[in-house]
């Protein structure tokens, strides 16, 4: 599925980046470009990647929305 659809970047892309060692929304925005079109997607990869990290690195942890 697409999560950022200015850069074109899916799901797939952001578990293999953080496979790869990505750890927050930066390290997503450099790799991949994502939530650095028109920003609309930042909450919804910010989603993608905390499930990422869960299943490739959970000893990171995200701070929890507000």
């Amino acid at each position: 599925m697409y999560v950022c659809i200015c850069k074109g970047v899916t799901e797939r892309q952001i578990h293999q980046a953080v496979a790869e060692g990505a750890r927050d929304l930066e390290d997503l925005q450099n790799r991949l470009g994502a939530s650095t079109g028109c920003g609309t997607c930042a909450e919804f990869t910010t989603e993608c990647l905390r499930e990422a990290l869960e299943q490739f690195a959970p000893e990171t942890t995200l701070p929890q929305p507000a």
